[in-house]
């Protein structure tokens, strides 16, 4: 019998992570489950259930515990009001150690109040010493086990929410991006926008998410069209690529007498391919010397013979 594979989701707008669901046939989307995490017990929601499920990455999945119950739900509700009190004491307490360079972005109790995660951010590129930081924070609360986790600029971000570098309201990081994709500068080249550093950096600093939102399309829609300074035919003559523009698939044609004109991908021929085609083709033939060629169509190369046994029986 194969498993019942479903996604679950702890943040609203979160990475969706994998478990077996076999113990609890009847569970829907949107149900809530207790599954065991590396960080404890946590409480998700369902959003997911695989009929084709992919291949587990450690041998198996992991069981979920249970589906969880009403007094779980308010138990969860009880702890988050108490996330925001819990970050302002350990604001308060690493201004008092008076620990440089290091944010605390958020604090995150676990749905039963068993585990506190502060999120921290640090401008510094050395490891920081936060055991004093922790310990004091683990005698505030002693009925849960205090951690400090370290998150980049861009998790950073996400959890602060705000306008965006482009102007909307709320960021994509914050609104729909449940994970960051590797972004590179190569990326904003292919799609011919500025490389001035406020065109490309979002508000957390780096390179913005979006520069990956059209790229594979810009990628594909060079491949058909000339590259820049490249000769090209078009219907007023012979002229060189000046400009690409992809998604229309067009590009912008600069001719001699300093007209620049506009055609698209069927009215223009590339030029130094043909050139090199023809060239190629009045060659002589290299397998014959003197260049004159009489092999015709119908000879062809002399086969070898057919690979055989220790029998000396031909293998077909």
């Amino acid at each position: 019998m194969e498993p019942i594979v479903i996604g679950i989701r702890f943040q609203k707008i979160g990475k969706i992570y994998h478990f077996d669901a076999s113990n609890c046939a009847e569970i829907r989307i949107g149900d809530h489950a207790v599954v065991d995490t590396s960080r404890g017990r946590q409480l998700g929601e369902v959003v997911q259930i695989l009929k084709e499920p992919p291949p587990p990455p450690e041998g198996n999945w992991k069981s979920i515990q249970r589906l969880a119950t009403p007094r779980d739900l308010v138990l969860r509700q009880i702890w988050q009001k108490k996330e925001i009190e819990a970050m302002i004491n350990c604001r308060a307490k690493s201004a008092e150690l008076k620990l440089e360079g290091v944010k605390i972005v958020a604090a995150e109790f676990s749905f039963d109040g068993a585990r506190l995660s502060f999120l921290y951010s640090t401008e510094t590129e050395g490891k920081v010493d936060l055991k004093k930081l922790r310990n004091a924070m683990q005698r505030t609360y002693p009925r849960s086990i205090v951690e400090m986790r370290l998150v980049g600029p861009r998790d950073v971000a996400k959890i602060l929410g705000g306008m965006g570098a482009c102007g909307l309201e709320q960021r994509c990081c914050s609104a729909f991006l449940t994970d960051f994709s590797p972004i590179s500068i190569k990326m904003a080249k292919e799609q011919g926008i500025s490389l001035t550093p406020s065109e490309i950096t979002g508000m957390c600093g780096r390179l913005r998410c979006c520069l990956v939102y059209e790229y594979e399309q810009y990628v594909e829609a060079r491949k058909v069209l000339p590259k820049r300074n490249k000769r090209v035919s078009t219907p007023n003559g012979e002229g060189r690529v000046l400009d690409i523009f992809p998604l229309k698939q067009s590009v912008l044609v600069a001719y001699e007498q300093g007209i620049n004109r506009e055609f698209t991908l069927d009215q223009i021929q590339p030029l130094d391919e043909l050139d090199a085609l023809r060239k190629k083709a009045g060659e002589p033939c290299a397998r014959h010397e003197g260049g004159e060629c009489d092999c015709g169509k119908e000879k062809t190369e002399e086969r070898k013979p057919p690979y055989r046994d220790k029998k000396n029986r031909p293998r077909t």
